[in-house]
């Protein structure tokens, strides 16, 4: 899906919402913009090689900016908004928060259980 809407992008192709916002995300981050634009995409993303997983940190960019758009867990506008006044860079608040999500996702998948959002929100207001 990335590697599918970033090269519609670079062919001035019509773009869906969705690939728009992929397109966005990957505009944030040259560094990835290189292994995007490969024909034969392999890339093996195992915590042996200390690799980061491109796609999971993009898709965590995303889904931040989707909790934002929702105000879902509710108060998560706020603090964005809180955060933005405070750093003034929306990808430096974005990297801050999606550290907090990844954190409240991993801890949901070990133990077996819904994520917690009022933990996530915690954690979140912890960064202001």
């Amino acid at each position: 899906m990335y590697v599918d809407a970033w090269r519609k992008a670079q062919s001035k192709k019509v773009l869906s919402p969705l690939q728009t916002q992929i397109v966005q995300v990957i505009e944030d981050h040259p560094e990835y913009q290189s292994t995007l634009n490969k024909k034969n995409l392999d890339v093996s993303f195992t915590p042996k090689n200390s690799t980061t997983n491109l796609f999971l940190h993009m898709s965590l960019h995303l889904a931040i900016r989707d909790q934002i758009s929702m105000n879902t867990p509710k108060g998560i506008s706020n603090i964005f908004q809180y955060l933005i006044k405070k750093y003034s860079n929306n990808h430096e608040v974005e990297h801050r928060m999606l550290d907090c999500l990844a954190e409240t996702l991993w801890e949901s998948q070990n133990r077996n259980t819904l994520p917690d959002e009022q933990k996530y929100l915690e954690r979140l207001q912890k960064l202001s």
